[in-house]
């Protein structure tokens, strides 16, 4: 940053937040607030949270410009200091949707590290009065700087062999049979240990549960109620050293990008942890309420609630789209992140009154053209967490080239494993890319790859509990016997095998495939499909569950290695007449009750094998007739009826077949590879 003799003076509007200038040897701040009427900077040291080392009020007409409010300040006037915050005055009005409270410690909302003093508490953000040594403090940032992530030190950007694999920080590592040491478990650190379990398990994408810094007192521990959208989670780096965090989540980062995995991470961009108009003032409320947060016009001291979460961020204001720009872009360049899932993208598209803008929400428009975001994979949640619209999967998104979770997917595909009724049709769509969300005429050009395909998230139950407990909400079976506990040998069998079905589904279809942290070893959340207030054994994976199921470890593993070896399955376009769908003769049957499908998919067009595969979600065997070439063309790669290892044969290791008539075995997938 170039300086003047005004900046040396005055300080800069920009950038916002703290930031160090070597040339000057000195911090300039700078803070957005539309309506404050007084700013002041707080400074402090180490061990006194209460009293700060030094304050400084910025003066008007020389500290302000325009709506940022900013200060240059020599390291020489605050030496000791290694944290900051502001107090800002303005009009307590709530009916006019205004509520500055000038005895608030406010956090800054672009601080890139957060620090929790020892007596930080929510109910003093909460209630009235004073909160000093109870606020959430920035962190003053570093005086050397990591740099920006170059393009050469990024994996290679994966296409038909990408898949995704959703876990959470702590929960991946936290359990004590953790393959991790003691002070590893549960953080940045560990996931960067756990990177050759992960490469041999086959997945080229991590997709990270929020990573941002979320308020501990709140009570969810998925980490998607947001005190701060620049800072990673102190409670995800080794002895929660806030001040260690960045440097431990980049680590993480090149460790997973030197086994060529990217890394995505999920966003919060909806709402925070202030909750509604009976919330905490950690920040955003009390430095600039009416911008950061989209208010009834009826009652503007209420809230737009379409988060579910107490408030939703006013995306439609450009200050708030700039925060969020500048996040992203900080994610991105400097920690060395490839890509962003958005909870509840559709919250984008409300306007100031509530209404659902189909056609160019800003915020969606400003992401998609940043120069610094091209490239990176956009992944859109296209629903909201309040009942009743908001659900814009398919072309309703707005965000025309980004990717979305394909609810759909998950909804039918587990039905029709399951044995539902009237859902062949509906999985021919699904397997072939979702063209009826995702249309593949000339005008919309879409593409499959814009589906991510999953069975299993952290929302709902996991793989395992989907065929351990019975959830109509879920669309799970226990598959005859409720819970994990003294389970019969035939419900065991018949588990694993429902599971591999789940497998082959997600592995054979076009699109992206995501699944779920311990999905591959059978990991269980005891039926608990909400688990997002758990922090204990019921949400930690326990990789005891690895030793005890090698064989749906090896089943997945192997699967994954199947798709990535194919290209042909997972393309860049739809299957188009690559595919010709069968039953268990030449014609599907899409009858109500019929519950099998065979589909053949011809692989010359992209040099690749063709492939076969017929499904039996029927509860009795039924003889198929495989409808396309010589029976001494075709060998078995797959048969889930199978115990291990003759489920699934690794290349060259496949079995030929000896008739064009096949039994499948009830509730199971057989997949065939042309020599």
């Amino acid at each position: 940053m170039g300086l003047d003799a005004w900046g040396r003076a005055e300080g800069f509007s920009t950038p916002l937040g703290a930031t160090w200038i070597e040339s000057a040897e000195a911090y300039n701040f700078a803070l957005y607030s539309t309506d404050a009427t007084a700013v002041s900077l707080l400074v402090y040291g180490d061990g006194d949270f209460v009293n700060p080392i030094k304050t400084f009020a910025f003066d008007f007409p020389a500290h302000k410009t325009v709506r940022n409010w900013h200060m240059l300040v020599p390291a020489a006037e605050i030496a000791g200091a290694k944290y900051y915050a502001y107090r800002v005055d303005g009009p307590f009005s709530p009916g006019l949707g205004e509520r500055f409270d000038r005895d608030k410690v406010l956090l800054d909302p672009y601080a890139r590290g957060i620090f929790l003093p020892p007596a930080f508490s929510r109910q003093a953000a909460t209630a009235f009065g004073a909160n000093d040594g109870k606020a959430p403090l920035g962190i003053l940032p570093p005086r050397t700087s990591a740099g920006l992530v170059r393009a050469d030190e990024r994996p290679s950007r994966h296409t038909h062999d990408l898949v995704i694999y959703e876990l959470h920080v702590r929960n991946f590592t936290r359990h004590p049979s953790a393959r991790v040491d003691e002070r590893t478990r549960g953080t940045y650190a560990g996931v960067a240990a756990m990177v050759p379990y992960l490469k041999d398990l086959g997945v080229t994408a991590v997709e990270l549960m929020p990573v941002h810094q979320y308020d501990p007192q709140e009570g969810s521990y998925w980490g998607y109620m947001t005190l701060g959208f620049f800072a990673p989670h102190h409670g995800y780096a080794r002895n929660s050293d806030a001040e260690a965090a960045q440097a431990e989540f980049r680590a993480m980062v090149e460790a997973l990008h030197a086994a060529d995995i990217e890394v995505i991470l999920d966003v919060v961009y909806n709402h925070t942890t202030e909750g509604d108009q009976n919330g905490p003032t950690y920040s955003f409320c009390g430095i600039d309420n009416s911008t950061y947060y989209a208010l009834d016009p009826n009652d503007l001291s209420r809230y737009f609630n379409f988060s579910a979460c107490g408030n939703d961020l006013r995306t439609s204001h450009p200050a708030v789209r700039r925060l969020v720009v500048d996040s992203l872009r900080y994610w991105a360049c400097e920690m060395g992140v490839d890509g962003f899932r958005f909870d509840l993208a559709s919250v984008f598209m409300r306007d100031d009154a509530g209404n659902l803008n189909y056609q160019d929400p800003a915020i969606i428009s400003a992401i998609s053209a940043d120069a610094a975001l091209a490239g990176l994979r956009l992944i859109a949640e296209p629903w909201q967490g309040e009942l009743g619209g908001g659900y814009v999967l398919g072309r309703a998104f707005p965000g025309l080239t980004w990717r979305q979770w394909n609810g759909k997917f998950r909804d039918e595909v587990r039905q029709f494993v399951k044995s539902d009724n009237g859902l062949v049709s509906a999985l021919m769509t699904r397997l072939h890319g979702s063209t009826d969300l995702f249309p593949d005429d000339l005008f919309n050009a879409c593409r499959p790859h814009q589906s991510v395909n999953f069975v299993s998230c952290h929302d709902g139950l996991c793989l395992y509990d989907m065929v351990a407990y019975t959830n109509d909400d879920q669309a799970s079976w226990n598959c005859g016997w409720e819970g994990d506990a003294d389970v019969p040998p035939e419900v065991a069998v018949l588990r694993k095998r429902q599971i591999k079905n789940f497998c082959c589904l997600l592995m054979l279809a076009n699109g992206a495939p995501m699944f779920f942290a311990g999905d591959e070893f059978m990991n269980t959340q005891r039926g608990n499909d909400n688990p997002y207030n758990e922090d204990g054994e019921i949400v930690w994976l326990d990789w005891r569950r690895l030793d005890a199921n090698p064989d749906i470890f090896r089943f997945f593993k192997t699967m994954i290695a199947l798709r990535k070896a194919h290209p042909s399955i997972g393309r860049s376009t739809f299957w188009g007449d690559d595919v010709r769908w069968h039953g268990v003769g030449t014609d599907p049957d899409e009858s109500y009750t019929s519950h099998t499908l065979a589909f053949f998919l011809r692989g010359s067009r992209l040099q690749d094998s063709d492939f076969y595969t017929m499904i039996n979600c029927y509860w009795e065997d039924l003889d198929f007739t495989v409808a396309e070439g010589e029976a001494h063309e075709w060998l078995r790669v797959v048969d889930t009826s199978q115990e291990s290892p003759k489920d699934i044969f690794e290349p060259r290791a496949e079995e030929p077949l000896a008739s064009l008539r096949y039994r499948v075995r009830a509730r199971s997938v057989v997949v065939l590879i042309r020599r």
